[in-house]
């Protein structure tokens, strides 16, 4: 069993390439699984999402870029996830602030996930299908959100020995990328801009599209 060192490394995209000899792809039809998940039709909101909707949204367009963390996910990521129907089933649970570490190759991978979804009993995530990774600003000193990412992927890899392919995103101040681990091969797609309208549904849409990717395609129910 791996124990957790008291200090990590930080690694950067880069080093990660280097370090597994990953391969990078950038777009939404750079792979097929990219372009199945991020080809959508505009989500239909009820009523009462469609207030909650409005109401997050001239929230974000007004005060993002003045929120810290906290106030980023208190009031507008929370929203965001339930809008996207990401709530616990008796399949899949909802985790944050999950502290996950392995080694691979003699080489100590630590970070603590924002979010994720995974199979798991109470509070214990078992196999995972989904990280999420943010920040309030595009640049941070405290860490790489794409790395923080890459290095949960490997981490789920290496522990579950999971031949499932990965999803995930990472947040960083207005724009959202979405991504996919498949093996060695992970794909980023196009940035989604959540301060415009068109931009938050898309991200809501894609959202709901993994949720029956992995009712459907990943769940071993």
């Amino acid at each position: 069993m791996v124990k957790k060192q008291k200090k990590a490394n930080k690694y950067s995209e880069g080093d990660l390439i280097d370090l597994f000899g990953l391969n990078r792809l950038k777009g939404n039809d750079k792979m097929a699984l990219m372009s199945e998940w991020t080809t959508i039709d505009m989500p239909i909101l009820t009523a009462f999402e469609q207030q909650t909707f409005d109401i997050i949204f001239e929230n974000a367009y007004q005060n993002i870029e003045g929120w810290n963390e906290e106030e980023l996910k208190m009031k507008f990521l929370a929203f965001v996830v339930i809008l996207g129907h990401l709530s616990d089933t008796k399949w899949y649970k909802t985790y944050y602030e999950r502290e996950i570490f392995t080694k691979i190759n003699d080489i100590y991978l630590y970070v603590k996930t924002d979010f994720m979804i995974a199979k798991g009993n109470m509070d214990k995530p078992k196999i995972p299908y989904f990280y999420f990774q943010e920040y309030k600003k595009l640049k941070d000193p405290n860490g790489d959100p794409v790395a923080q990412l890459l290095e949960a992927f490997l981490i789920a890899q290496k522990q579950n020995s999971l031949k499932n392919t990965l999803y995930g995103c990472t947040v960083t101040g207005k724009l959202w990328d979405f991504f996919i681990l498949e093996d060695k091969t992970y794909c980023i797609s196009k940035s989604y801009d959540c301060t415009e309208k068109d931009g938050l549904l898309q991200i809501i849409g894609i959202l709901r599209k993994f949720k029956e990717i992995l009712e459907t395609k990943l769940l071993d129910k």
